[in-house]
């Protein structure tokens, strides 16, 4: 969360209680990707909690590098390849699966990329006004590039899907990243976190209004997860 410690530590318990209501709801470990979202921002939202602490206190200092390099690991990493996998194994459709698969290897290769310049360049995290800075010395010309990518990876899944309420993921992630890219320029990598909890309500829905999807809707003494 861009605002403080607390609020971090808050976002990381709401998140945490919709990961485990998706995860309990789904029946296949196929789908569990998909339900794992909120508890994975549970955890980044956590690892930013700490950062706060790092910064703002001395005796926290020792966090502050290991914090960094966690949240920056999930929300550059992870996400540009969890996201379009976790919908792929969502999809039913052979013919949308085929072209989830397209949107699997653009989001491996920004990950890839940004794994490297992670490892490569140097990072840095500082508190500026009310929200975490992300200072990276990535390179200017192919960083641009691979932003298209990236929101290309996560977005365009969703809206390919033939599950009913998966385009309501790509609306959410869509509107985060216009509001975030226009009002809060400088701090995307933090703020665009925020819109995290609303993200995984989207996640629930999508497991919640699917009954092929929703474990509470099979026979009773049915094994909850199946392969």
């Amino acid at each position: 969360m861009c605002f403080s410690a607390s609020a971090s530590f808050g976002a990381g318990v709401v998140l945490s209680v919709i990961g485990v209501a998706s995860i309990r709801k789904v029946e296949s470990k196929a789908h569990i990707y998909f339900a794992s979202i909120p508890i994975i921002f549970a955890i980044q939202q956590f690892s930013e909690a700490f950062l706060w602490l790092s910064l703002a206190d001395p005796v926290d200092a020792s966090l502050k590098t290991s914090t960094t390099y966690i949240f920056l690991f999930f929300a550059q990493v992870l996400w540009p390849i969890w996201v379009p996998f976790s919908v792929l194994k969502m999809e039913p459709d052979v013919r949308k699966r085929n072209v989830g698969k397209v949107f699997v290897g653009i989001g491996t290769l920004v990950s890839v990329y940004l794994f490297y310049c992670l490892m490569t360049f140097n990072v840095n995290a500082s508190i500026v006004g009310k929200h975490i800075l992300y200072e990276q010395d990535y390179p200017i010309s192919v960083g641009r590039s691979c932003g298209v990518l990236y929101v290309l990876a996560t977005i365009g899944p969703p809206f390919i899907s033939k599950l009913p309420r998966m385009w309501m993921l790509g609306v959410t992630i869509l509107i985060s990243y216009v509001i975030t890219t226009i009002f809060y320029t400088n701090y995307i990598v933090s703020v665009w976190c925020f819109f995290a909890s609303v993200i995984s309500i989207a996640v629930y829905s999508v497991i919640q209004d699917n009954p092929t999807l929703n474990s509470s809707l099979t026979e009773p003494g049915k094994n909850r997860i199946s392969v």
